[in-house]
């Protein structure tokens, strides 16, 4: 049964550099956690993914030679300094937070336990959950559709650095289109990286709309969850 006002965040690693060239930029992290914090004082029930890209990528670094098991859980551990990072944000500015990880890291977070996540989310806390899937060759894309499917979400909001969906990069292409709504099979079909295969397939399935909003944009997570703005809609 889906959750009326229950959302799932995913958010890229490189929104949290800011203008920072590698890892954590402080600011930017205070600026996303009160935009998280505007959605949350509408009494949505907020989960939240982190990737770990400003920090470490799985498949470059198995590209450079890293074997790529390897790879990926270096990229697994980079989503928890994330989650660290965004809870301390959030709970700055009094949103109670929870950290559950996929793999066990009893000292900093919780173990991902279904039940305890949503248990969570009905007392108000806004849930991050970290590390990915806990298995390697799987994205923290894959990991949203499949946290968002589990915690029976209404919908998967994600933040990325432009206002939606793009036929090619619009920062690069000034002459490249926009969807305003698109299905899955187009996206799957046109190739438009907007989340991997496996993410958009597994969200078609258990039937999640995919908003994607500009996270640079004031309350764009907010408006595009009523509606209302510039955001781009998968379903």
């Amino acid at each position: 049964m889906i959750e009326k006002n229950r959302i799932l965040l995913k958010i890229s690693g490189e929104a949290l550099l800011g203008d920072s060239q590698f890892g954590l930029n402080i600011k930017t992290t205070t600026y996303i956690a009160n935009e998280i914090k505007e959605v949350y004082k509408n009494n949505y029930e907020i989960c939240l993914i982190i990737g770990g890209g400003n920090i470490f990528r799985g498949i470059q670094g198995s590209s450079e030679g890293i074997d790529r098991s390897t790879s990926d859980y270096m990229g697994m551990l980079a989503t928890v300094i994330n989650a660290l990072s965004m809870q301390s944000a959030l709970e700055n500015i009094d949103v109670p937070t929870r950290v559950q990880s996929a793999i066990s890291m009893s000292q900093i977070a919780e173990p991902y336990i279904r039940r305890k996540a949503i248990r969570h989310l009905e007392k108000k806390r806004i849930v991050i959950f970290a590390a990915g899937t806990g298995n390697p060759f799987f994205s923290t894309d894959t990991a949203a559709a499949l946290r968002a499917s589990e915690m029976n979400c209404r919908i998967i909001v994600k933040g990325t650095k432009v206002d939606g969906i793009y036929d090619k990069d619009p920062i690069a292409n000034k002459n490249a289109n926009f969807y305003k709504k698109i299905s899955y099979l187009e996206v799957l079909n046109k190739n438009l990286r907007v989340m991997d295969s496996t993410a958009i397939s597994l969200a078609k399935e258990s039937k999640i709309p995919i908003i994607v909003v500009n996270l640079g944009t004031k309350s764009s997570i907010l408006n595009a969850i009523k509606g209302i703005g510039k955001f781009s809609i998968i379903s």
